[in-house]
Parts: structure tokens; C-alpha cells; sequence
């Protein structure tokens, strides 16, 4: 984009009604009292660090506001700058230090003190914020330098405010962002899924609305409304593309090196279209995060952060995050691949006919077997990179008598590893490791062994063990051509066990529901079922639940089926948190959910219905005018077991019972039988 100030900027268009009333809605007051950006961060934002603003411009500016004048001269004259000499004025500041680091210091200090409550004691740690925010910000203006951009000192602020939308609900929110990050500690969705379920839109949606009403320059907008979404291509933002990737790429490294702006176990995601806006390659993140270590060390002393000075390491793990995030198993464009040559994979092969099962306890051994009668080895293993034993240990062999034989059991420490060994775990290719070589003879000796062949197996080009055979009851010599007749039967089993963990994985899934992810009716019935045919003993102290959200076709109908979806989901969160974990929660249908509370008797059943009831009924009234006054509530049946019911379906039905009670008796209550 040019350096162009805001004014020189076309106007952008304001977000839409809906999302400027929804954003209006989940405030308690009027968010322009709040002067979160003070008038004095305006008018630094405007001065650009061109020939045609001086240095008297910009000590005007400081200078009018006594209390930023004080702050930014003991930034300045902190060890952080290395001054020869004590300065007591801004002007002879900007003249050593240069325009942009005494601005940078200037906003530091304005949005510190204006958005930062150190000691607050709410579940959002502000002070965690803040050192997220720093660390963005730093790190977006390095790259910002590194790839010529115009106007760093924007992208900075962009770095410094892209999560302002969190301080706002913080502030000045129904239900404050502490109230989020409480109800939502136990969900697996995602921030920004569990945030709409939750406020109606997200942070991003916040920062975003207001501030365009605060006419903030359009770049910082874009950064701060499309740091987690890139803008549609349609959209008058989309010339921010740059800017807001950059964002996007510091927020997601500050992540990956542990500094969130909050301890959500849940990450941003690395869009595909920020890679593609950024030449990553390009960039020397060891040396880019040397430079964002120091700085953060230099303020340390303001703000009490610390950050590990561990450049090196951390550049690295970046370096595998992003890697690994372009290919899992997709090419750029989002192409399923499954070997190094890009080809698709292929489900069926004459080689994959010893995988006639998903479970690797079945098919490992028969490939095994398949490897071990081709080649005529003694014996075959297949061996897992263990990291609690820092070392190869053998999961799977064939032919099993060979143990039994005295062959000792497999396992090679890491400590170990070196040689022909250590090549097939870095080049990822088949070796002959014999004790002629000076650097496996330890190896061997260790294991008792004079020869040894190995190969790696790859899932999804990465290493997923490796395949070794042996002769160790014959001692014939190992013919090195199996290295490369094995090979591709070893191929086809890395892509046996990618097809087996994702088979677990739609298995997992097709027990969710995909709305709530709570369990789905079928596993409901399959765990009641076996808790009946087990031990009558189990079945003692055990409630089932059956709770119905009250009027909900109102909500489908006069907010909308999205409004309708947003409800199912707060209901279902609210039963996550306030549930036991060795409790069961599920949907059962529509707007019905279905609770088993384990060990507990009538009181306390009771006790944690009226608390998910009331946290409902509470949750309903604060987001009342997100859903056009509809009220939230519930109405909850509660039916203990005992040998009465000859069925978990008798059990269901007197809970469900119980809860049409509760519906008949003026609904928004909890009923026992």
C-alpha cells in the first residue's frame, strides 16, 4: 500500500447493520465513553516519519501531554537505549534515537496506561494481554522492515491493537471476556466458533466496528478486524492484504512460542492465503526473533515479562509448525497427497492386501509377516520412537517364536543412535547396518546383533517409526537387495496406519454431534446399554436427565435458525462446564439433551440441575436482546435408578417424563421423580 495518512485514504464502507447492532448489543454502555485511544494517539498515528514531518512535530505532540513526555524520557533513558548522556528533552531524544523509536515508545506508554489493568484479577490476565501484544507488534514491524514495507511504524500499532476487541468486552461488555474464557475452559471448539457462540461474533467483529467509529486509519482496521480471517477479496479491505498477513503470521509465531494473549489451549490457525501474501521463505526468523527478544528484554523492566532467550530453538519450531501446516497431507492448493511425489494415495494395491483391517494390532503384524516370508528374514519389528523411554522400542514382531527362542526383546536407546542408524532417521532412507562400521559397532554390540536392516516409515512425510529385520537365530548375511524390494511394501503400511488414525479420527467423529459436540444419540444408547448390562452395583446412585430448552421454536422463528443453532450450542457448553467429568452429557435430539450424573443421590442430582437451570436462565437474561428478548430457559426431568426399570428405555422415559412435569408446571424448573 502507499504511506498515505488516513485523511489521503478513500473512505472505507462501515461494517454491516447487523454486526454494528450485534457488536452494540453485547456492551453495557456506550463504548465511545470509554476513550480507550486518546486523542494524543491520533495525532502521532497521523505524523508519518517522512522528509515532511519534523521533529519538532512530533515533540509537540509528546510534549502537550506532560505525563507521556515524563514516561517516554525514562523509556529513553533507560539502559535499553544505551545513551551516552541523561537527555531531559524529546526534541534532543528524537534527534539520537531517530522519528520511529520515540513515537513507538510514545503509543507503548498511551495504550499501556489506557488499556491495561495490572491489577485486575479476572480470568483475563491483562498484563498476559499485553505482553502478546508487544510481542506482535515488535515482531510485525521486523518483517514489515525485512519486506520493505512502506510504513512499519502502521504495522506496529496494527500489532499493538489487533486484539483491542478483547479489552472492549473486557471493559465494557454484558458478559466480560473473563466471563467467556470462564464458561468456555473446557471447550474444544475454536476461539472464534466458541466466541460467536458465546458474545453472537467475535473480538475481531468488535475491534473491528468500533474502530471504524473511532476512524482509525484504515490499515489498523484491517489488521485489527482480519488478523484470524483474511478480508474477501471483494471487500475494500483487501488492499490491506499485506498488513493484515503480516499480523496474522506474528499472532500465529506468538502463539506457537507460548505467548497468547490469553491460555486458551485452542491456536489461531495459519491461513493458506498468509503464506501466499508472504514470502516466508524470505524471512530469517532466528535472527527476527533475536530482534524481538531484545526488545521485549528491554521492557522488561516496565512491565515486569519476561520471555525465554531461546531464538534459536523457537525459530526452529516455527520453522516445523509452518511446515507441517502446508504438508499434513495437502498440497498448497489443498490437494490430498499421501507420498513424497505428490501422487494421490491409493486405497487399493496388491501390496496393501495384508491390510484387511484398520487396527494396526491386526494389519502390523500381518505386513510383518508379508515382509518376513518375502525376504526370509528371522525376524521383523516394527519400532516406535518412544519418547518416555528416550528410545526405538519394538511395538509389533513376527514371528513371535523368535522371542520365545531367547532373542532378547528390541530397544535402542537414543543415546545410541549414530551411524547408518542415525541416517535413516534423517535422510529417511533403507540402510545395512553392520559392525564393520566403526560407528554401529556400539549399537550393535548393545543388542546383540552383527547385522541389521532398517527403513523408515513415512506417514505423511513424516517419520512414523521404522521397519527393522534381522537374522539373529541364523546368522545367514543379510541380503542388501531387500532394502529396495521391501521398500514398497514398508510405503504402503506408512499409509495403512495415516488410513488407520484416520479412520479413528471419523470414527471419533461420527459419534459427535457436529452442532454441540456433545455425544449423539447413538453413543447415548450404546454407553446406557452397557451401563444396564453390567453389574446392578454400577447402576446404583445413578441419575439420568432430560432437559428441553422451553419456547424453542420462538427462537428458530423470530431470530433466526443461526440464533436457533447459537442457543443449542451455550446450552450445551454450560453442560460441559457444569458437569463432572465422570459424568455423561449428550444430544438426543433437537432441543432435547439428555445428562447421566454417576455416584450422586436425589440432593445432589437436584443440587446440579437448579445450577445448570439458574446458569441457563442467567446466560438467557444477560444475551436477552441478541436474541430479540426471547427468554432462555430450560426445563429439566430427573429420574434415579433403580430395579424398577428392567431398560436403560425405562429409565430414559420416566426422565422424560419428569420433564414434561417441569414443562406443565410452568416450565424453567428442574423436576425429580
Amino acid at each position: 500500500m502507499d504511506d498515505k495518512t488516513a485523511e489521503e485514504h478513500d473512505p472505507l464502507p462501515v461494517p454491516s447493520e447487523d454486526l454494528v447492532k450485534a457488536a452494540h448489543a453485547v456492551l453495557n454502555r456506550d463504548v465511545s465513553h470509554l476513550q480507550l485511544i486518546p486523542s494524543v494517539a491520533f495525532k502521532l498515528l497521523e505524523l508519518t516519519s517522512d522528509q515532511d514531518t519534523s521533529i519538532k512535530d512530533l515533540s509537540r505532540v509528546i510534549e502537550t501531554e506532560p505525563a507521556l513526555a515524563a514516561k517516554v524520557l525514562r523509556i529513553v533513558n533507560s539502559a535499553a537505549f544505551f545513551l551516552p548522556k541523561r537527555t531531559t528533552s524529546i526534541k534532543h531524544a528524537v534527534n539520537i534515537l531517530g522519528f520511529s523509536a520515540v513515537r513507538q515508545a510514545a503509543l507503548d506508554q498511551l495504550f499501556y496506561n489506557r488499556l491495561i489493568r495490572r491489577k485486575s484479577n479476572q480470568k483475563f490476565n491483562q498484563l498476559f494481554f499485553w505482553q502478546h501484544c508487544m510481542f506482535v507488534a515488535s515482531l510485525g514491524k521486523a518483517i514489515a522492515v525485512v519486506l520493505k514495507h512502506p510504513n512499519p511504524d502502521m504495522v506496529y500499532t496494527g500489532g499493538l491493537l489487533h486484539d483491542i476487541g478483547k479489552v472492549i468486552l473486557e471493559t465494557a461488555g454484558r458478559l466480560s471476556y473473563s466471563d467467556y474464557l470462564t464458561a468456555f475452559e473446557r471447550s474444544d471448539c475454536s476461539l472464534l466458533e466458541s466466541e460467536k457462540t458465546f458474545f453472537g461474533l467475535t473480538h475481531a467483529d468488535v475491534g473491528m466496528v468500533f474502530s471504524v467509529e473511532w476512524n482509525l486509519p484504515p490499515a489498523i482496521t484491517a489488521m485489527i478486524g482480519f488478523h484470524h480471517e483474511p478480508p474477501p477479496p471483494d471487500s475494500a479491505y483487501a488492499e490491506f492484504i499485506t498488513e493484515t498477513a503480516i499480523i496474522s503470521f506474528a499472532n500465529y509465531v506468538a502463539w506457537v512460542q507460548g505467548v497468547g494473549s490469553g491460555e486458551q489451549t485452542c491456536g489461531p490457525e495459519l491461513q493458506e492465503t498468509v503464506l501466499a501474501a508472504l514470502d516466508i521463505g524470505s524471512l530469517d526468523l532466528e535472527r527476527l526473533l533475536e530482534h524481538v527478544d531484545c526488545e521485549m528484554a528491554n521492557m522488561r523492566q516496565f512491565y515486569g515479562i519476561e520471555f525465554p532467550p531461546l531464538s534459536k530453538l523457537r525459530a526452529t519450531l516455527v520453522q516445523t509448525t509452518i511446515k507441517l501446516r502446508v504438508t499434513e497431507g495437502r498440497t498448497p492448493h489443498g490437494e490430498v497427497v499421501s507420498r513424497e511425489n505428490g501422487e494421490p494415495a491409493r486405497l487399493v494395491s496388491i501390496l496393501t492386501m495384508p491390510h484387511r483391517s484398520l487396527d494396526p494390532d491386526e494389519f502390523l503384524p500381518w505386513t510383518l509377516e508379508a515382509i518376513q516370508e518375502e525376504a526370509g528374514f528371522d525376524r521383523v519389528m516394527m519400532l516406535d520412537i518412544d519418547p518416555k523411554r528416550r528410545g526405538l522400542v519394538a511395538s509389533h514382531s513376527w514371528p513371535k517364536a523368535v522371542e520365545q527362542l531367547g532373542v532378547p526383546s528390541f530397544e535402542i536407546p537414543m543415546s545410541l543412535v549414530s551411524g547408518k542408524l542415525l541416517q535413516c532417521l534423517r535422510e529417511k532412507t533403507p540402510v545395512l547396518i553392520q559392525r564393520s562400521d566403526p560407528a554401529d559397532e556400539q549399537m550393535l554390540a548393545r543388542i546383540g546383533m552383527d547385522e541389521l536392516m532398517a527403513w523408515p516409515v513415512m506417514r505423511h512425510n513424516r517419520l512414523g517409526g521404522i521397519v527393522c529385520a534381522d537374522n539373529s537365530l541364523t546368522k545367514r548375511g543379510l541380503d542388501k537387495g531387500a532394502l529396495t524390494r521391501m521398500m514398497p511394501i514398508v510405503n504402503e503400511l506408512g499409509v495403512a496406519l495415516v488410513n488407520a488414525v484416520q479412520y479413528k479420527l471419523a470414527r471419533k467423529e461420527s459419534q459427535i454431534d457436529s452442532l454441540t459436540r456433545l455425544y449423539n444419540r447413538g453413543v447415548i444408547n450404546e454407553f446406557l446399554c452397557r451401563l444396564f448390562e453390567g453389574d446392578e452395583r454400577s447402576l446404583a446412585n445413578t441419575v439420568v436427565g432430560f432437559l428441553d430448552v422451553d419456547h424453542f421454536k420462538r427462537f428458530n422463528d423470530v431470530c433466526g435458525h443461526r440464533a436457533g443453532d447459537d442457543v443449542l450450542k451455550i446450552v450445551a457448553d454450560i453442560l460441559r462446564n457444569l458437569t463432572r467429568p465422570g459424568d455423561f452429557i449428550g444430544r438426543y435430539g433437537g432441543e432435547e439433551f439428555l445428562l447421566v450424573l454417576r455416584n450422586t443421590g436425589r440432593t445432589g442430582a437436584l443440587v446440579c440441575a437448579e445450577r445448570i437451570r439458574g446458569e441457563i436462565e442467567r446466560r438467557g437474561s444477560t444475551l436477552s436482546e441478541r436474541f430479540h428478548n426471547q427468554r432462555l430457559t430450560v426445563s429439566i426431568g430427573l429420574a434415579m435408578y433403580s430395579p424398577a426399570y428392567a431398560t436403560y428405555l425405562d429409565l430414559v422415559e420416566a426422565a422424560d417424563g419428569a420433564m414434561y412435569r417441569a414443562k406443565n408446571e410452568g416450565r424453567n424448573r428442574v423436576v425429580m421423580l
